[in-house]
């Protein structure tokens, strides 16, 4: 609760509300290593997202769709969840 007594979104309220624009699927966190994983693709400029671009800025955390074949790059704390901006998880692409 807030301190005037009104209730606050909890984190995981927030997660039960976002979803892959694409998919519909519920997103979630990814873990830190995954997005390491991801973070070394982009500094070998070796990662497109789904638009086909390379992607150049390094993620600060993603969001990972429930099936884990899809992240949401997160930057200074904001997803950006559009579909041209996701990018494939490692393995799949």
């Amino acid at each position: 609760m807030k301190r005037d007594g009104t209730d606050m979104m909890t984190e995981v309220e927030l997660f039960d509300l976002l979803a892959c624009p694409k998919t519909r699927q519920r997103v979630k966190p990814a873990a830190p290593e995954l997005v390491r994983q991801i973070n070394d693709q982009i500094q070998a400029g070796s990662l497109k997202n789904c638009a086909g671009r390379v992607v150049t800025e390094k993620l600060d955390g993603a969001l990972v769709t429930a099936d884990g074949r899809y992240l949401y790059p997160v930057r200074q704390s904001i997803p950006i969840l559009l579909w041209e901006e996701a990018v494939p998880a490692p393995g799949l692409a």
